[in-house]
């Protein structure tokens, strides 16, 4: 806890630097504005609002829970060209199609995640199920994900999210496809099942826990506040969850996104997103080496406005962070569960 020393990620098979003592120097860096507390909860200048025109022109109907619509300026398009054939090695181009939507959590723009119903939360939840299995039905890779914050590039306050399929597998799916794979075949068992066995024994890195689910600091976290949420049991894509499994979802994920909120007492920034087994053609193949997980990437690290940067050593050497896992888990799991904004309701 005191000494630096490094962590293996066998997920991503390398290294954080754990440098738990410099939490403790001076910061005279750079200081974030907190997320605005007076979001309004319809305004028709917002694009996500139930009823407003979008860039494209189109208006949004006056939908009440969630609303999927096709994202107005994608990233990847399903009628991509192919490339120019390379005349080397050293300059490769591949082919890169998919489609990208844009998910609307809840009509109202001041209502984020922790500060929904448990059923508000699991028709989320369903919505993601159901767009993995329309998209997964034809693109191998379907990256489910939320910006939430200014801080995280978010550009708009409305509770939303993103899912782009896309008909190659992206560099963190290969990886953690390879090492899943290489773990189940020398030790009998998927790496996370067991990962996540071990930490419900250990407890030293647990947030939160239910009878389907667990949150840790995994052991090599690598971002002060980073949270992995794994599945008890062995399921392998979102969309195979049961319905008790769905609704202990919705449960830990308001009681994580709570603690976040109440660690400084603000709008918690973060960036997450589920990874699973691949689908389109590798749902024909066998994927046990692959659990559903979800990680949580949150910058802030002293304050609501000292984030931690990833630059320099990081982005050079190898990434390295500034308090051990075992201290960020007890802070979380320390918090309480009732959201500050309702302490006094």
């Amino acid at each position: 806890a005191e000494h630096q020393h490094a962590r293996y990620n066998p997920l991503r098979d390398d290294w954080v630097l754990v440098s738990a003592h410099r939490v403790k120097r001076p910061w005279q860096g750079q200081l974030e504005k907190p997320p605005p507390e007076d979001v309004p909860r319809w305004d028709p200048n917002n694009p996500l609002c139930p009823g407003a025109t979008r860039a494209n022109g189109e208006v949004n109907p006056q939908y009440e829970g969630t609303f999927v619509f096709p994202n107005d300026f994608p990233a990847l398009q399903p009628d991509a060209p192919e490339p120019d054939d390379s005349d080397h090695p050293l300059f490769r181009a591949a082919p890169a199609r998919g489609v990208c939507k844009v998910m609307c959590f809840h009509p109202w723009s001041d209502l984020t995640l922790p500060l929904m119903s448990l059923a508000e939360i699991r028709a989320v939840i369903d919505a993601w199920a159901e767009l993995a299995t329309e998209l997964g039905a034809s693109y191998p890779w379907v990256q489910i994900f939320e910006n939430k914050g200014a801080m995280m590039g978010c550009s708009n306050p409305h509770p939303h999210c993103q899912v782009w399929a896309s008909s190659f597998l992206p560099n963190e799916a290969r990886l953690e496809d390879r090492t899943q794979r290489e773990h189940l075949s020398q030790h009998g068992v998927p790496m996370l099942l067991e990962y996540a066995e071990q930490e419900a024994r250990r407890k030293e890195r647990l947030v939160v826990e239910n009878a389907d689910w667990l949150v840790v600091v995994p052991y090599w976290a690598t971002w002060p506040y980073q949270t992995l949420l794994l599945p008890r049991r062995h399921v392998c894509r979102l969309q195979d969850l049961s319905e008790g499994e769905r609704d202990n979802l919705a449960s830990i994920m308001k009681r994580l996104l709570i603690k976040y909120d109440n660690l400084f007492e603000v709008s918690f920034p973060y960036s997450m997103g589920w990874h699973g087994a691949p689908m389109g053609p590798h749902l024909e193949e066998d994927c046990r080496h692959w659990q559903l997980h979800a990680h949580y990437y949150p910058p802030l690290l002293r304050s609501a406005t000292v984030r931690k940067f990833m630059v320099g050593y990081e982005m050079l050497a190898q990434a390295q962070r500034d308090l051990t896992p075992e201290q960020a888990a007890e802070r979380l799991r320390s918090l309480p569960e009732v959201h500050y904004k309702e302490r006094d309701k």
